[in-house]
This record gives C-alpha cells, structure tokens and sequence, in this order.
C-alpha cells in the first residue's frame, strides 16, 4: 500500500487503536438490524442475477459483513485500511480473502468487480475528497455491476461533521450523495431511510446503485 494521505492516515490508525474493541462490538450487529438485512440481500440477489464477477467489500473492518455476504451466495473479498482490522479479519474467517488496501486507489483492473459495498466506510472521507472515491469505484466496475453504500443520514440539513467515536466524520445528504456517485457513473436502483434505533443518534442512509 503506497503513502497514505493525511486523512487517510488518522483513520487508519484511529482503527488499528480499537480494532479489537470493535470487532467484538460488530460482529452480531445485522442480528437486531432486520431492514438493514433485507437491503444487504436484495444487493446480493441482483449481483448474483447479474453474475457479473466478483464482489468487494471497500472497509471491510473485521470481516463480518463480508462473511454475510458470502452467506448470501456470492464470491466476495474485502479491502480495509486498518492493517489491524484485516489481521482480525483474517483469524476469525480464514476461508475468506482479505487485503490491506485504500478505496481511493484499488489495486484493481478496470472492471474486475461484479459488486461493490461500502457500509459505512467512506463516513470519515472529507467532503472534497468523496469524488475520486465514486470514480474509482466505477472504475473497476463492470457496467451494470451493483453498488450499495450505507451513511449516516443529514435530515434535511448540509453535509455536517460529526464527532464519530473512532475518529470525525460526516453525515450527509441522500440526495446530494446520490448524485455525487451519478456524475461518477452510477444510476439509483433504490434507496431506504432508516430512523435511529434505541443507543443510535442519526437516521441511517442507504443507497443501491447499477453502473452504467
């Protein structure tokens, strides 16, 4: 993995600091989420109908979304920047495929991916910086490959920073997060608002999208 940016550097480490910590903290977490679940399969069934090629999960941390995923039927790997997280990830799934890397410069080939989800792993990304993230993304998606992104929801106000429990980051509008990843090359399949639940402060954003 070449030089991190600064950004990237302080989530980086902010990660390898709680990795532990969280992983415990994530590992049954989709068990109490039901519409979280649903949104999760619906991705899986249309990247499996497509049969497009592989999925990545970008920010995989510990690997429990990307074992569900692989529960869910499909052929799937993850990518994190925490080289903490991968090491866990690695020892609680040892079937599965893990590598250290930044979702701003995948060492991947032009469309090489068949699916890409980003659940909650571009929350810490500036504002100014999200733009290249949905190129790349597009980049090594196939056309008509399937992409779900999950954030933190803005109701109704600007995108706002926020201070996250690991380290800043950002609520944003559903809206204007749609059409950042629509001039990247993706169109909207679909998208579902969630209100917070008991121990969470925002309402959830989740939006699924087919490259074009």
């Amino acid at each position: 993995m070449t030089e991190l940016a600064p950004h990237l550097r302080t989530t980086a480490d902010a990660y390898d600091a709680i990795a532990t910590v969280y992983a415990d903290f994530a590992r049954d977490s989709l068990d109490a989420l039901p519409l979280d679940r649903a949104l999760i399969a619906a991705f899986a069934e249309l990247a499996r109908t497509a049969g497009a090629g592989p999925v990545a999960e970008l920010g995989c941390g510990p690997g429990y979304l990307t074992a569900h995923l692989k529960g869910l039927g499909l052929d799937v790997f993850g990518i994190d920047l925490s080289p903490v997280m991968i090491g866990l990830a690695r020892e609680s799934y040892p079937e599965l495929r893990f590598e250290a890397g930044s979702m701003d410069a995948l060492e991947l080939t032009d469309g090489e991916l068949g699916g890409i989800v980003s659940w909650y792993s571009l929350i810490h990304t500036p504002p100014a910086e999200l733009p290249p993230y949905f190129s790349e993304f597009r980049r090594v998606l196939r056309e008509g490959g399937t992409f779900l992104v999950g954030f933190f929801e803005a109701e109704g106000g600007p995108v706002t920073p926020f201070d996250h429990k690991v380290t800043t980051a950002y609520r944003w509008p559903i809206d204007d997060l749609a059409a950042l990843a629509g001039e990247a090359g993706f169109t909207e399949v679909g998208r579902m608002l969630r209100e917070p639940l008991d121990g969470e402060r925002f309402r959830r954003g989740h939006l699924l999208m087919r490259a074009v």
